[in-house]
């Protein structure tokens, strides 16, 4: 019997169809993985929500994968499946799980001190492949991006004596609370999910919609705002482009209203070497970069212009003696140096990125023609190795367009019936990466597991 016009999503995705493949892809998940099973219920004995970060737990499986090990494009989980790994830890393995360049300097530097709270010649080595291959001559160091992004929005505010921060509507910066601020029918209001949060975002957090130069000159136009922080490419929220010229124009006004742009590059370096400013020209006052820069060993880096760091060394100069609220004691650890090195060295080069854009290119066609061929109204977005599709039939170009799109439950679903297939793609959004060990067979799966999930749910 042909599902009928009301029983459709607006994905095209037969709602009952959908419930049923769920009901039956959890049961095979239970019977698949009884070890990850055991090791979750041990779990839950001692870690809230029985997983070490309570987010582990939001992947709509009936309880948390347990991973054996990481190598290259491969996951093994406890239960000895092997998984094509398309998640790559969220960008944070982007050179792939383990690279032998990493291993080997982790292995020498672990042997010479792991934390001294003092500099090394890595230091000085890592800071200049940085400028060289972000065009921003000063840089410092953080353990994450979150804090990256948070130590550069004192700096910030403390340069230009400014305290507004201006982001996009839908965006996400890591756990920094300034950002979590969306336009809700128009007006700002700060995110309900923002737990134990006790000061007022909308007195200091401005927000506009991406893409919009009007409502981004009127937010600038007050003349407080220290900086605007931003992906060049929206991510977090599924894809979203900048429409042409967008950021040209954004850059002027900017800069005309006396701000900083800081931009986020921890997902879009995806794009090469330089992140996506880099590669597509662009000049920001500030530059972040994480998750994939010391090729899984957590560390994360901020480069200023030379007249920002100018100015941000003069505000310290300035301020009386004592603890800054940057930076903390782990933070530039000798094993992060190490790793940053190796990555910059030998991983983020533009020869590396070559084929990962190339096989990239072939899953975005891939999954374009597979659309096609159902007529399903999605679309596909590709930013150098990061692929991404999306429940429209056209691109979004702000971030209620791509909240609007989303599908928890469908996206949840695939995930579910990918991972039974033994392939991984991120389960927050519908993100798939390519790293250097990722082969033609592995996106070959991928597409597979895609089309027999289209055949079953429409």
């Amino acid at each position: 019997m042909n599902t009928t016009i009301s029983a459709l999503r607006p994905s095209g995705i037969s709602t009952d169809k959908l419930h049923a493949l769920v009901a039956r892809e959890r049961a095979l998940y239970m019977q698949r993985n009884p070890k990850s099973q055991a090791l979750a219920t041990r779990a839950g004995a001692h870690l809230m929500f029985g997983v070490p970060l309570h987010w582990m737990s939001d992947w709509g499986t009936p309880f948390a994968l347990q991973v054996a090990s990481a190598q290259g494009a491969h996951l093994q989980d406890v239960d000895g499946h092997r998984l094509a790994d398309f998640c790559l830890g969220d960008t944070g393995a982007m050179f792939g799980h383990a690279p032998a360049a990493v291993t080997a300097a982790l292995q020498r530097q672990a042997a010479l001190g792991l934390t001294t709270m003092l500099p090394n010649e890595d230091g000085a080595v890592v800071a200049e492949l940085l400028a060289e291959r972000f065009g921003l001559p000063q840089w410092q160091f953080a353990m994450t991006a979150t804090d990256a992004n948070r130590f550069v929005l004192r700096w910030m505010r403390a340069a230009t004596g400014r305290k507004v921060l201006l982001v996009f509507n839908g965006c996400y910066h890591g756990t920094v609370s300034d950002v979590f601020v969306d336009l809700v029918d128009g007006q700002p209001v700060q995110r309900d999910s923002l737990l134990g949060q006790v000061h007022d975002l909308t007195q200091t957090t401005r927000v506009v919609e991406f893409n919009d130069l009007a409502a981004l000159e009127a937010a600038l136009a007050p003349g407080d705002v220290a900086c605007v922080l931003a992906e060049p490419v929206m991510t977090n929220i599924g894809m979203v482009l900048p429409q042409p010229g967008f950021w040209e124009q954004a850059q002027a006004l900017i800069k005309k209203h006396g701000a900083m742009l800081v931009m986020d590059e921890t997902h879009t370096i995806s794009s090469g070497p330089g992140g996506y400013a880099r590669a597509h020209g662009l000049s920001p006052d500030a530059v972040v970069v994480g998750k994939p820069l010391g090729g899984g060993m957590p560390c994360a880096a901020y480069g200023f212009s030379a007249e920002l760091a100018q100015r941000a060394v003069q505000a310290k100069r300035n301020a009386p003696p004592g603890h800054s609220g940057i930076g903390t004691t782990l933070t530039a650890n000798l094993l992060a140096m190490a790793a940053m090195r190796a990555t910059l060295s030998e991983l983020m080069t533009a020869p590396t990125y070559v084929p990962l854009h190339a096989l990239a290119g072939v899953l975005a066609q891939g999954l374009q023609e597979l659309l096609a061929s159902r007529h399903m109204p999605w679309c596909v977005t590709q930013v150098g190795a990061r692929v991404e599709f999306q429940f429209c039939p056209v691109a979004p170009v702000n971030g209620t367009q791509a909240a609007n799109a989303m599908d928890a439950e469908l996206e949840h679903a695939i995930h579910l019936y990918l991972l039974n297939r033994e392939v991984l793609i991120t389960p927050f959004h519908n993100m798939m990466l390519i790293c250097p060990d990722t082969r033609h067979d592995d996106v070959a799966r991928l597409l597979q597991g895609m089309r027999d999930f289209l055949d079953e749910c429409t």
